[in-house]
C-alpha cells in the first residue's frame, strides 16, 4: 500500500483557499519561516521586516528567550481562567510592566490585544465613574483622524474616517477635535509651542460645549501611528492637555499600543512628553508577536476607586490574562531590559532619521519625515512646495506597499491620511534589534520601491 501524497496547500488568495482573508482579491506570498528581521517566504524569498508586521515584531522573528518561555509554560501549565487563578506569569509581567511606568500607573489588567486594550480602559473609566458618584459622566473626547482599534467601542471612540465610514450606524457618536499635526496645521504667524498650545485648547474648549460634567475622558495616541504615520505631538502639547484634563476632572487614557513598549525609545512613550495618564493602553510590542498580548495600566486612584466602591471590574474576556501569552510578553520584556535594547533603539532610530533625510529630505514626493526612535513616517505627496495629496485614484499606499514586497521589503503604507479619503503615507517600524546595514537596506530598498510607484504613475 502506497502512502497517500500530502495535500499541496491552497496558493493564498486562490479559489481553493477556505481562508477568509483581509484581501480576498490578493494573491500573498505565504510565509513560512523567520530569521531575525526577515521573513522568509515559500519560494525562498526574503523580506526584510521593516515595519515589525503592525509595529508589533520588535525582536525580530526568532529570538530565543520568548520562544522557550512559551515551550517551558505550555509544559507546566497553558491557561488558567482569571476568575479562578493567578499566576506566576501574570503577577511577574505586572510587576515589570509597574516597575517601568510613570507617575502613579500601578495596576495592570491584561488582555490578548490593542483593540481589547481600548474596549478595557473605556469600560474601567466608565465604571470608576460611577463607582465615584459621578454616573453623568459618559462622554469621549478623542481627536480627528485618530485610531484606537477595530472592535465597535475602540473604532467609536477613534476618529479614522475611512475605517469609519461602513459602521457608523453602530457607532457611538463621538467629540473630536484637531490631531496635533504641525506639519500640515500649524499656522505661519506661530511658533510649533504655540501651534500645540492652540490645538490642545481645542480640547478645553469641546469640554465646555458638551457640559463638564459629562465628559468622562479624553483618549489620544501619544505619537499618532497608522492613521497619520507616526506623528509625535509638539513640545508642551501633551503638558496642556494634562493640565486641562485635571482642571475638569477628566480622565486621560493614553493609547500606546502602537507607540509604546521601547518603540519610541523609552518603556512608555509618554515618558518624554513629561505627563503620565491615568490609563495607558499596551498591545503590539508587549509581546513582540509571540503571543497575542495587550494590557491597561491604570493609575492607583482609579483602582482604588473600583475597589472601595463595588470592589468588581464587570468586564472580562476569555483568554485575559492568558498564561502562555504573559509567560512570552515577560521574555520579552526581559530581553529589552538585558540586552539594552532601548539604546539601540534610540542610536539606530537616530540613524534611520538621518539616512532617510539624506535620501528623501529634497525628494520631490516626500514633503514630510517624522517620527521618533524606530517609528518613522514619510508622508508622500504630489507636490512638495504646496503640500498637495496625490489623487487618491493612484491608489499610492496600496502601489507602495506592493512594489515593496516586490523589492523584498515589508512596509506599512496606508492612505486617506487627511480625511480617510486624500494623502499617504509610509510607515516604518523595524525590530528594536536593527543594524545599520539593516538600516541601509531598508532605506536602499523602500527608496527603489517609491521610484517603482511613482514612474507608474507617471
Amino acid at each position: 500500500m502506497h502512502d497517500a501524497k500530502p495535500a499541496r496547500p491552497a496558493p493564498v488568495g486562490s479559489a481553493e483557499s477556505h481562508v477568509f482573508h483581509r484581501f480576498p482579491k490578493v494573491t500573498m506570498p505565504r510565509a513560512v519561516s523567520g530569521e531575525g528581521v526577515y521573513i522568509v517566504d515559500d519560494g525562498g524569498k526574503r523580506y526584510i521586516d521593516a515595519s515589525g508586521g503592525a509595529a508589533v515584531s520588535c525582536l525580530g522573528h526568532s529570538h530565543p528567550g520568548p520562544i522557550r518561555a512559551v515551550q517551558e509554560q505550555v509544559e507546566r501549565l497553558a491557561f488558567a481562567h482569571t476568575s479562578f487563578f493567578t499566576s506566576d506569569a501574570v503577577e511577574e509581567l505586572a510587576d515589570l510592566l509597574v516597575e517601568g511606568a510613570p507617575g502613579d500607573l500601578d495596576r495592570v489588567y491584561l488582555v490578548s490585544g490593542g483593540s481589547e486594550a481600548v474596549e478595557t480602559a473605556l469600560k474601567l473609566a466608565r465604571q470608576y465613574c460611577v463607582e465615584i458618584g459621578q454616573p453623568q459622566r459618559h462622554r469621549v473626547i478623542s481627536r480627528r483622524q485618530s485610531y484606537h482599534g477595530n472592535t465597535l467601542g475602540a473604532l467609536g471612540a477613534g476618529g479614522n474616517a475611512w475605517r469609519r465610514a461602513t459602521y457608523e450606524p453602530l457607532l457611538a457618536p463621538g467629540t473630536h477635535i484637531a490631531p496635533c499635526y504641525a506639519y500640515r496645521d500649524r499656522r505661519d504667524d506661530e511658533t510649533e509651542f504655540e501651534y500645540g498650545q492652540r490645538v490642545a485648547d481645542e480640547l478645553e474648549q469641546a469640554i465646555l460645549q458638551a457640559g463638564p460634567e459629562t465628559v468622562m475622558c479624553f483618549l489620544a495616541e501619544t505619537v499618532a501611528g497608522a492613521t497619520l504615520g507616526a506623528v509625535p505631538a509638539v513640545e508642551g502639547y501633551f503638558r496642556r492637555i494634562r493640565e486641562i484634563c485635571d482642571r475638569y476632572g477628566v480622565l486621560l487614557i493614553l493609547d500606546e499600543v502602537m507607540a509604546g513598549m521601547g518603540r519610541t525609545g523609552t518603556l512608555y512613550a509618554c515618558e518624554q512628553e513629561g505627563v503620565a495618564p491615568d490609563l495607558v493602553c499596551i498591545a503590539k510590542g508587549l509581546g513582540a508577536g509571540y503571543q497575542p498580548v495587550g494590557a491597561v495600566v491604570a493609575s492607583r486612584r482609579i483602582y482604588d476607586g473600583i475597589v472601595s466602591g463595588s470592589g468588581f471590574f464587570q468586564h472580562g474576556h476569555t483568554y485575559s490574562g492568558h498564561v502562555t501569552a504573559c509567560a512570552a510578553a515577560v521574555a520579552v520584556q526581559r530581553a529589552i531590559r538585558e540586552e539594552n535594547l532601548l539604546e539601540n533603539v534610540r542610536c539606530q532610530g537616530d540613524y534611520l532619521a538621518t539616512r532617510l533625510t539624506e535620501r528623501f529630505g529634497n525628494h520631490r514626493h516626500v514633503g514630510n519625515i517624522r517620527g521618533r526612535g524606530l517609528f518613522m513616517g514619510l508622508e508622500l505627496v504630489a507636490d512638495r512646495a504646496s503640500k498637495e495629496p496625490f489623487d487618491p485614484s493612484f491608489r499610492v499606499a496600496a502601489r507602495l506597499k506592493a512594489a515593496a514586497l516586490e523589492h523584498g521589503l515589508i512596509c506599512y503604507p496606508m492612505g486617506g491620511v487627511l480625511d480617510g479619503q486624500r494623502g499617504d503615507h509610509a510607515l516604518l517600524a523595524p525590530p528594536f534589534i536593527v543594524t545599520e546595514n539593516q538600516v541601509d537596506e531598508i532605506v536602499d530598498k523602500l527608496d527603489a520601491s517609491l521610484a517603482s510607484v511613482l514612474s507608474d504613475i507617471s
